[in-house]
């Protein structure tokens, strides 16, 4: 029999996030935690992602259908049931100490509807097995009214709470009148950690009476103690059986995994390193075959070699990445494959990170150090200062080996999208067969084409257009999806330019995503060894054909944005980017972009835009904004990737804050001068 502790990972409630049933705890899950949340208590059905992006902060986003209203007028959703989409959001002001207990603030439901908004605050103290908490609500959290709102010592405005937003127009709105107003209820209960490491038991003191709920739905209460137990077979699973209200069985499960761990599956379809030669060369730089060592580099260490140079004593390879997502595993096979070739005259071994010929940043090794290194002579902190990442800059060099050009990429792939919670369907889906196809020219001019035909889908339920007072930009995305079953998203010529040792520069013409095509500009400066960069774009773009073919329609607009980007660095590699410009429907504004990407290069991020149209001409939803993880494909597959896989929910397609979505972007060329990759992980140079 295990016995569990009482650090146990807290459980998940009804809405996502953790908690007990009904209600939250001021509890957080691990850092890099990612949860999906499926609960059935009549009349709701609720479906979760919960993201754990920092230890301190917890956030959810969530559908909850309501089975005994229906959506809309039958002639468009059928019998589909009513369906909301909310996000919650829980900051822990300070953890648990011997004497203090976790407490926590929160809000559901804001900018969504409002239709089950409420804040609270929360505390959770541990006493050996059982985990206690207590707390205060407002809106649905706190519905049982039961006592005074203690802020409205602050005026008598507190003790009325307006009616939830609940209307098309208005709906998305930070209801900034609605926080901590209206009546307030005491929450709280306990989670017990049995002796079996598989079985939760929770009760809890519901905060809510259900006789004001939503679309006039209240239900009856004969009780407001909630039971229940959560069984855990699996560390990435938790099913849970309660009962609630006094009268409703409510069960659930839940799917977890921490995204901030590991770095992936065995990768058993690499080939394994370069085998060390027992007998040292003796051969100089020039008589080497440099030809075959570009093949095997491109073979073992993932790099597509443009040219193999000397510098005295030191040896540099320079080509872009195409295997490996860790820098380090590439420098380290880089180096293998080098001493197998090179006699004693050389010391240093460097890779020049490479892409699309921009030419981003050095890594450097220490031949004699590497090597102590793989002979266990020394360790990796030892092994630390004696591998460096500088600035390329132009230097004497002696040209070994002048690669040809690698002319043609090219890559097939099955791709899955869908539309969630539209009044259609719940869930529209397509997949689609798609091809894509680079020619260069030279290493800085190439055309790029995007072919898409589609497979299944379930689009002949799409039928809904939503209304707009603004430029159709992004809401005909319908007709785009629906027209024609072969697509052509991109077709298009791109040049890129080193301006200077820090500054890039890149233009760009024809049809530059499925909705818009015509030209542009970028400049982006991101100085080596700092932590933040500054860039522009201008833009002239026309609307596309609903066919996605070489036909336009009659809108164009110029758009183009100003952003800065900052690193915050630190245990939390936080970045944070504003961009402020005109959009595609021509109204001018700011989006603010904050994300964390953990050190295998999981990214958890959310971004908000405003602009200077009203919260009426952008409709419901009132402004844009979304939340996004992005998952190196290294962490899932047996083999080497640089691919990557994005998962973005914006709850809502309109038409402002629409931004041209571009093929390329400096700042993702330009990866490599983001150097955490490389020292966060440079324990791989040996693998």
């Amino acid at each position: 029999m295990s016995v569990a502790h009482a650090d146990d990972a807290p459980t998940q409630s009804d809405f996502g996030g953790t908690g007990l049933w009904q209600t939250p705890s001021a509890r957080m899950a691990e850092d890099g935690e990612l949860a999906l949340t499926a609960s059935h208590v009549h009349p709701y059905d609720r479906y979760n992602i919960s993201l754990q992006p920092m230890p301190w902060l917890e956030a959810i986003f969530r559908y909850t259908a309501v089975s005994n209203r229906l959506y809309g007028a039958h002639a468009l959703s059928g019998t589909q049931s009513y369906k909301d989409k909310s996000i919650d959001l829980k900051i822990r002001l300070w953890a648990e100490s011997r004497y203090l207990p976790d407490l926590s603030i929160g809000a559901r439901d804001v900018g969504g509807t409002g239709l089950f908004s409420g804040e609270y605050a929360v505390m959770n103290k541990r006493f050996g097995p059982i985990d206690a908490s207590l707390g205060m609500g407002w809106g649905y959290v706190g519905g049982r009214g039961d006592i005074k709102n203690p802020l409205s010592v602050f005026g008598d405005n507190f003790n009325y709470r307006p009616a939830p937003v609940g209307t098309v127009n208005n709906a998305g709105k930070f209801g900034i009148n609605h926080y901590l107003h209206g009546p307030t209820a005491l929450f709280g209960g306990i989670s017990y950690q049995t002796p079996w490491h598989w079985l939760v038991l929770k009760a809890e003191y519901d905060g809510n009476d259900y006789q004001h709920e939503p679309l006039k739905n209240n239900l009856p209460q004969n009780s407001p103690i909630n039971v229940g137990a959560v069984f855990r077979p699996t560390r990435y699973l938790d099913l849970s059986l309660a009962y609630e209200r006094g009268n409703t069985v409510m069960f659930g499960f839940t799917l977890h995994t921490n995204l901030a761990e590991g770095t992936g599956p065995t990768k058993s379809l690499d080939p394994p390193p370069a085998t060390r030669v027992t007998t040292k060369p003796t051969q100089d730089p020039e008589q080497v075959d440099w030809a075959n060592v570009a093949r095997e580099l491109r073979k073992n260490a993932g790099i597509q070699v443009s040219s193999i140079t000397r510098r005295g004593r030191e040896v540099v390879v320079s080509g872009e990445q195409e295997q490996y997502f860790y820098s380090a595993k590439a420098v380290g096979r880089t180096a293998r494959i080098l001493d197998n070739q090179l006699g004693p005259g050389i010391d240093w071994f460097t890779v020049v990170s490479q892409l699309e010929g921009l030419t981003t940043a050095e890594t450097s090794v220490n031949r004699q150090r590497f090597n102590e290194l793989l002979d266990h002579e020394i360790d990796l902190t030892d092994f630390r200062r004696s591998a460096e990442q500088n600035a390329p800059t132009p230097r004497s060099e002696e040209v070994l080996y002048s690669a040809p050009l690698k002319r043609v990429d090219q890559s097939f792939a099955l791709v899955y999208s869908q539309s969630l919670g539209g009044p259609d369907n719940f869930l529209l889906y397509q997949i689609s067969a798609v091809y894509n196809l680079d020619y260069h020219f030279t290493p800085n001019f190439w055309w790029s084409g995007l072919a898409n035909v589609t497979l299944f889908d379930n689009y002949d339920k799409f039928k809904y257009d939503a209304p707009s007072e603004l430029p159709r930009v992004r809401t005909d995305v319908r007709k785009y999806i629906t027209s024609s079953t072969i697509t052509m998203p991109v077709f298009q010529l791109t040049g890129s330019h080193q301006l200077g040792n820090d500054l890039y520069g890149l233009a760009y013409a024809g049809m530059l995503e499925s909705m818009f095509g015509g030209a542009g500009g970028e400049v982006l400066y991101r100085p080596f060894g700092e932590r933040w960069a500054i860039g522009t774009d201008i833009n002239w773009v026309k609307q596309r054909g609903y066919d996605q073919d070489f036909s336009f329609r009659g809108y164009h607009v110029v758009t183009g944005h100003v952003t800065g980007y900052l690193d915050l660095g630190g245990d939390h590699d936080i970045t944070v980017a504003l961009s402020a410009g005109r959009f595609l429907a021509g109204d001018w504004g700011a989006t603010l972009d904050v994300s964390r990407e953990f050190r295998n290069g999981v990214r958890m991020g959310a971004y908000a835009t405003k602009t200077n149209i009203s919260a009426q001409q952008f409709g419901e939803g009132s402004f844009d904004k979304g939340i996004y993880v992005s998952i190196p494909f290294d962490l899932l597959l047996p083999r080497s990737t640089t691919s990557r896989s994005g998962f973005v929910w914006d709850p809502l397609i309109r038409d402002g804050g629409a931004r041209l979505a571009k093929r390329y972007t400096l700042y993702s060329l330009t990866s490599d001068r983001d150097l955490d990759n490389f020292n966060d992980n440079l324990d791989k140079v040996v693998e």
